[in-house]
């Protein structure tokens, strides 16, 4: 058994992973879905530290610790990694910082913008339209599920987590994984591969799914989650 400490992306909410909870828990894992905070003071090392306090005061008593973390919690998990004792860090359509690297700048730094809109011209797309949430984040989550995130209100990132670099000088030593979604309209496969190819110089799982594959393929996610072989490999740590 090990313990799932699952971190979500920019809307902060655990409930985003509330599809997937029950699918760990049905294959004998212990979960932790984490709230991050919501105040717009909160920085990186307030994000982490909600973190470690919802995985507890003492992590060495739970089974294997795997944090999970939802694109902009790229940003995050690995400051929980040089504080708890993480047996694997699983990155799910993430962003991958570099050192100094703030949240707002990681945009032109990475050419997403580029990239983007070179994947909505090779599926027939507007590459000029603006980021719409539905076209973008919800276009392969089901109906049901789709409404019922919308009806939960509006949230967003604190300002300071795009502010405030990145405060490590090289990627923690824990074996990493990368899973990315080949139908994430925002964060595209090819240039994924490209950007973790550089900053971790780990390979990228493909799996079925858009950018919230969490509610999307909360199955064929949490069966990747758990996958043991190929055995994840320590990032290049890059300074």
């Amino acid at each position: 058994m090990s313990t799932y400490v699952l971190v979500p992306g920019a809307d902060g909410r655990a409930w985003y992973w509330h599809l997937v909870v029950p699918e760990l828990r049905r294959r004998g894992h212990d979960v932790v879905a984490v709230d991050l905070p919501g105040d717009a003071s909160a920085g990186l090392a307030e994000h982490a530290d909600a973190v470690v306090r919802a995985i507890g005061a003492g992590p060495e008593a739970r089974a294997g610790l795997v944090l999970v973390a939802q694109s902009l919690a790229g940003f995050i998990a690995p400051l929980v990694c040089v504080r708890v004792p993480v047996e694997q860090l699983i990155l799910v359509n993430a962003m991958v910082p570099a050192p100094g690297e703030s949240a707002g700048d990681w945009w032109a730094a990475t050419g997403q913008a580029e990239a983007r809109a070179a994947f909505a011209a090779q599926q027939s797309r507007d590459p000029e339209a603006p980021f719409d949430l539905l076209t973008d984040f919800f276009h392969d989550v089901p109906e049901d599920v789709t409404a019922e995130a919308l009806a939960r209100g509006e949230s967003g990132p604190p300002e300071a987590l795009f502010t405030q670099p990145w405060p490590l000088q090289e990627w923690p030593d824990v074996p990493t994984r990368f899973l990315q979604g080949r139908e994430d309209r925002f964060f595209p496969l090819a240039f994924q591969r490209r950007v973790v190819g550089e900053r971790l110089g780990v390979p990228v799982e493909d799996m079925p799914g858009g950018h919230l594959v969490a509610l999307s393929r909360p199955v064929e996610l949490t069966g990747l989650l758990c996958r043991e072989a190929p055995r994840p490999r320590s990032p290049a740590r890059r300074a």
